[in-house]
């Protein structure tokens, strides 16, 4: 991992409605099949979820970053906000619920549906002083919907992650939307386009931003990514070489990256290859949130 100094100076607010979860990782020679055991040979414990990785990943990359969530009021509650105060993530409107009698899993899938509107309510100033929103959909629906709509009644850049992917999206939400980024799993799935190729990616985009995202930038891996950006058409921008050996945090550092970016005042362009060389290097680390390159590594 780079030099966090490198990050001294973040400019551009970053704030992330967020979902929160202790990754149990263990490693394995291969996959098991259906009803196989498989002997590991290594097991860890790191705070992960979209809304923290991508969190982690802003801020790292330049940005002053808040987080609006839950966490639970247990160990790993503890542990996530820790890991969140060390990358000087504000932390501020954080909430902790009591989930101490259920089992892991189910503390951390808790407190995320915790988040509610109310929650988004109780932080206008909080988005009213980002330039950029992130979302993703491992919070409850309504509370997106509600962070969405404060971000743009207070003319705040919005961006949706919409992971895990849903059959759709409420079509009302999409003209809250500046930046829609699924990946092709996620892009095909909302839009009904198998997708394969860039061109598939291309339809696919097309079909979004007609329903109302201002911005559609659809996360190929290798291919790279397609955007479909307002008043300036269609761009394949390809991915960086890298080596890639896990790709775990790629997704959330280029948007990490791209927010971060984004929130300097970077033309879109720019701050879409910034998040790619991000991403890059992140693929070629063994690991997700604790192996989120630093701006400092990454050529501006």
């Amino acid at each position: 991992m780079g030099d966090q100094a490198s990050n001294a100076n973040p400019t551009g607010r970053v704030t992330v409605v967020r979902s929160l979860n202790m990754d149990l990782v263990a490693r394995a020679p291969r996959l098991p099949k259906p009803g196989e055991t498989l002997a590991g040979h290594a097991f860890a414990q790191v705070p992960g979820g979209k809304g923290g990785n991508q969190a982690v990943a802003a801020a790292r990359l330049g940005a002053q970053v808040a987080m609006i969530g839950c966490i639970g009021d247990d160990s790993n509650g503890g542990i996530l906000k820790a890991a969140l105060e060390h990358e000087g993530i504000d932390c501020a409107a954080l909430i902790v619920v009591d989930d101490a009698s259920q089992n892991a899993i189910v503390i951390v899938a808790g407190s995320n549906a915790e988040v509610s509107p109310a929650s988004i309510d109780a932080q206008d100033a909080l988005i009213a002083c980002a330039d950029v929103i992130v979302c993703q959909l491992e919070t409850p629906p309504q509370t997106v919907r509600a962070a969405l709509a404060a971000g743009r009644r207070l003319q705040r850049t919005t961006i949706l992650n919409p992971a895990p992917a849903a059959t759709k999206l409420p079509v009302d939400w999409f003209p809250l939307i500046d930046y829609l980024i699924p990946n092709e799993i996620e892009a095909a799935t909302l839009s009904g386009v198998p997708i394969a190729t860039v061109d598939d990616a291309r339809r696919a985009a097309e079909m979004l931003k007609a329903k109302g995202a201002r911005n559609v930038i659809v996360t190929l891996g290798a291919q790279g990514v397609f955007a479909l950006l307002d008043g300036a058409g269609g761009k394949h921008m390809p991915a960086p070489k890298s080596n890639a050996i896990d790709t775990a945090a790629a997704g959330d550092t280029f948007i990490g990256g791209f927010a971060a970016e984004l929130a300097r005042g970077a033309a879109v362009t720019d701050a879409i290859a910034f998040g790619q060389r991000a991403a890059a290097i992140a693929v070629t680390r063994e690991g997700a949130q604790p192996f989120i390159p630093h701006r400092g590594e990454v050529a501006v």
